[in-house]
């Protein structure tokens, strides 16, 4: 197995200071910058009311001061997923004050966190950090009430390390860029904990565009932590830069994606399954399209009900957690996606699986991806679509307004689906609309139904 470094060894003095943290453009940071940012914020927040601060960052390095700093302190780090100060003001009972990158126009207590120049005069050694610390998470809830999840230390530690045994040796001399930023679980875990443990430096910004993708230097390796929504809009027409890995995880990747990412890149992304809850469950690496996720060592997954249950070393409750997801096991203990528990919805009393929906729109020809949604007209309900289509069917789209596609569409889908369960209404985008997480908030996809064809 391979040796990782726990977050309490991350400012290890055995280590030397020139050791590479992470970069922006042309300045490096290394271990020695690092422990004095972490020994001046500490001093700061000491002198601080309020035991729960709240970390708003895009900057890695920034984020890794804010997050050793506060745990140091003997404080809580609560991650809240965003920077927006609307929100913020909304959720301030959740904290105490505000750690930031950059200045906010927040009236509550707050402190922007910047890198010092750094001197030779020596600061106080730190504290160790206390066992038993832990990191609180907010993601959306269901009502839309934002949902607190508690992360321990030891086990975001221990989730690299799981990482550690499938990736350390593939990623070995990488750099690390993503395009996901440190406020959800799928950033922390892979943009922050993954190169801290495995000590490979990683970029300090996050990467928006295909361009800023193709412009890092290409002397290195890298490693590129990703999502299928940036997987989807890279650019074919660009240099494509040294990356060795792809991760990809916070939704399904299509299969078309995947090739075309290939095509680019040269590489084969691998994929991660898992949640906020649970952490990660399942990793695969497809070469073609129909390859099954396989979990990860000391993770169980098992039927119970319409539903199944994973019990991990990553999850605190000892009887696990009930999953969203529908899943087929395979004899030899891999398992697929079927859709997500709950988008079964009864029209004219006959129950609609929005998943399957969706499954057999992608499977056509031409349509790269769908979004399935009760829509409700005139007091009767049926179903819409969001398509996503190629760029040929979508000039065919466009030059045969639409109508003789819709009844192509309708008659493939007849010998899968109940009548009812065949689309009403239709619209094409470029892209589903996602949330800052990659998740598709369906209420909002609603909206695009709400005007007559």
């Amino acid at each position: 197995m391979n040796q990782t470094l726990a977050l309490a060894q991350w400012l290890d003095t055995s280590r030397p200071d020139e050791t590479v943290i992470a970069w922006l453009g042309d300045h490096t940071w290394t271990l020695g910058q690092l422990r004095y940012d972490v020994a001046l914020l500490v001093e700061e927040l000491q002198r601080q009311e309020g035991e729960r601060w709240a970390l708003c960052f895009e900057n890695s390095y920034l984020f890794i001061v804010a997050l050793l700093a506060t745990l140091t302190s003997g404080k809580t780090p609560v991650i809240p997923g965003h920077s927006r100060v609307s929100l913020l003001e909304e959720q301030q009972s959740l904290f105490n004050g505000v750690l930031s990158d950059k200045p906010l126009d927040w009236r509550g207590r707050y402190l922007v966190v910047s890198s010092a120049r750094k001197h030779d005069a020596a600061l106080p050694p730190l504290p160790p950090i206390a066992e038993g610390g832990f990191i609180e998470l907010f993601t959306s809830g269901s009502t839309g009430l934002p949902k607190r999840v508690v992360k321990s230390i030891a086990s975001l530690d221990k989730e690299a390390s799981m990482l550690a045994v499938r990736f350390a040796t593939r990623v070995a001399g990488c750099r690390v860029i993503a395009s996901v930023v440190p406020q959800h679980l799928y950033g922390l875990t892979f943009r922050i904990f993954l190169p801290m443990s495995l000590g490979l430096p990683l970029h300090a910004a996050m990467l928006y565009y295909a361009e800023q993708l193709a412009a890092v230097e290409h002397g290195h390796r890298y490693l590129f932590v990703s999502s299928p929504a940036f997987l989807k809009r890279l650019d074919a027409q660009l240099t494509p830069p040294p990356v060795s890995i792809i991760l990809s995880a916070g939704g399904m990747l299509p299969w078309q994606d995947v090739i075309d990412t290939q095509a680019w890149l040269n590489v084969w992304p691998d994929e991660i399954y898992g949640s906020t809850e649970t952490g990660i469950l399942a990793w695969r690496y497809r070469q073609q399209d129909d390859v099954s996720w396989l979990p990860f060592p000391a993770v169980s997954i098992t039927p119970e009900g319409d539903a199944f249950r994973a019990v991990s070393p990553l999850i605190a409750q000892q009887t696990g957690l009930l999953l969203d997801d529908i899943l087929h096991f395979e004899d030899n203990g891999t398992f697929r996606l079927i859709g997500r528990r709950g988008r079964v919805v009864k029209i004219e009393e006959k129950r609609i699986s929005l998943s399957e929906i969706e499954q057999r729109l992608v499977a056509l020809e031409g349509i790269r991806d769908a979004a399935a949604l009760p829509v409700s007209r005139g007091g009767r309900q049926g179903i819409g679509v969001l398509l996503v289509l190629d760029d040929p069917l979508r000039q065919t789209w466009r030059e045969t307004h639409s109508k003789s596609l819709e009844l192509s569409w309708r008659r493939a889908l007849l010998p899968w689906l109940e009548p009812v369960a065949i689309p009403r209404y239709w619209r094409v985008l470029d892209e589903i609309p996602v949330n800052s997480m990659n998740k598709r908030v369906y209420a909002q996809l609603q909206e695009l139904f709400n005007e007559t064809p």
